[in-house]
């Protein structure tokens, strides 16, 4: 067998998992496309039996929330029906998987945070892919980690920081929602908290199960451009405006808070402080605090 397989190349978390890989020297191997299409979901198992890693990884996904809603039978077959073939494969050689998912599943109701228990409901097509896919691992009888997270961010792709950086280029004030709350979560965070749950996985297959894993503390889309701004020292102001005054094709969760204590206490892995990792993403766009 071979080492750590990561589904996925160029995501935030995925580009992340190879800068820890080699910045430990780690046997990791990262699939794009061209060797992974999620979009063909047996391509992803074959990749897996090709390669007989010690424990899989699933950093890809389609993430597009909005475009979802028109498109969720490939939505469906990247996030649902790719994982499930993926568990099915981490069966039948019996290594785990970790597999990243999201707090969409949930209503977004109310204002207590989400346990891995909670009854889910998602809102929107994206959310419904997603909770396809967590069956779907859990139905294949895989020793695996669904880790659920919420509002990711680092110094690659596409994400809320380089979103808020680009328009305080030209705007002197940018309007973001402030009844949407979660927690911001660096990238680098996911990927470390992926690493070490993996190598757990597979001295102790009994730790299979969902978790959470979240920035720390809550907060709201606002409060997060506004820690953004006065950290970079940009003088854009920012408006607190109701989702009401956003529409968007899909439906956000107003409450992404997510209780993240077992997975604390089965892995040992805390909340990230996002305003530190906010730091560093800062550092790597190269952009001075």
């Amino acid at each position: 067998m071979s080492g750590l397989l990561v589904i996925g190349r160029t995501g935030q978390v995925a580009r992340e998992l190879q800068h820890l890989a080699a910045a430990q020297a780690l046997d990791l191997l990262a699939l794009g496309r061209d060797a992974a299409d999620l979009a063909q979901p047996g391509a992803c198992a074959a990749a897996i039996h090709a390669h007989r890693p010690r424990a899989v990884i699933n950093a890809a996904a389609y993430t597009a929330v909005d475009r979802a809603e028109e498109e969720e039978a490939l939505a469906t077959a990247i996030n649902g029906a790719a994982p499930a073939e993926m568990a099915v494969a981490c069966t039948a050689l019996n290594i785990p998987l970790v597999h990243i998912s999201t707090d969409y599943v949930f209503a977004g109701s109310g204002d207590t945070p989400w346990g891995p228990a909670d009854a889910t409901a998602p809102l929107n097509a994206y959310g419904r892919s997603k909770w396809a896919g967590e069956e779907g691992i859990r139905v294949s009888g895989a020793t695996h980690a669904i880790l659920r997270t919420s509002w990711v961010f680092s110094g690659h792709g596409a994400n809320f920081v380089k979103t808020m950086l680009r328009l305080s280029e030209t705007r002197d004030q940018i309007s973001v929602v402030d009844d949407q709350i979660g927690g911001p979560t660096p990238a680098r965070a996911i990927a470390a908290a992926c690493l070490a749950i993996a190598g757990q996985l597979q001295d102790a297959p009994e730790k299979t199960g969902t978790y959470h894993f979240s920035g720390a503390p809550d907060a709201s889309w606002c409060s997060f451009a506004r820690a953004i701004f006065s950290l970079t020292g940009r003088p854009t102001r920012v408006q607190a405006i109701p989702t009401s005054a956003y529409p968007t094709p899909a439906a956000r969760p107003l409450n992404s808070r997510l209780d993240c204590n077992t997975t604390t206490s089965v892995f040992g892995l805390a909340r990230p402080d996002w305003h530190a990792g906010l730091k560093e993403c800062l550092t790597q766009l190269g952009v001075s605090t």
